[in-house]
């Protein structure tokens, strides 16, 4: 059984991989571009994060992809350039 100490690590280890993901979830040149593949990386990244934290993975892909589309949406490419 967990511990409430193992559970608290899972939980931050979780959000922790979650706000790196979407920290480069704004790949690409378009719009279009940035929202398909913040989605995707998003996605992934949800799924993941509900895996490690023992959440329901269908439910984990389906909010880190729409919050890695709307990061990819609403940003410009001035926002993501690392040159």
């Amino acid at each position: 059984m967990f511990t409430r100490n193992s559970t608290l690590r899972r939980g931050l280890l979780g959000a922790s991989v979650l706000a790196l993901g979407l920290g480069v979830a704004a790949c690409g040149n378009s719009t279009g571009e940035r929202a398909l593949s913040g989605g995707a990386i998003g996605a992934g990244l949800g799924a993941g994060a509900a895996a490690v934290t023992g959440g329901a993975i269908g439910t984990g892909a389906i909010v880190g992809g729409a919050a890695g589309a709307a990061t990819g949406a609403l940003t410009d490419a001035d926002d993501i350039r690392l040159d």
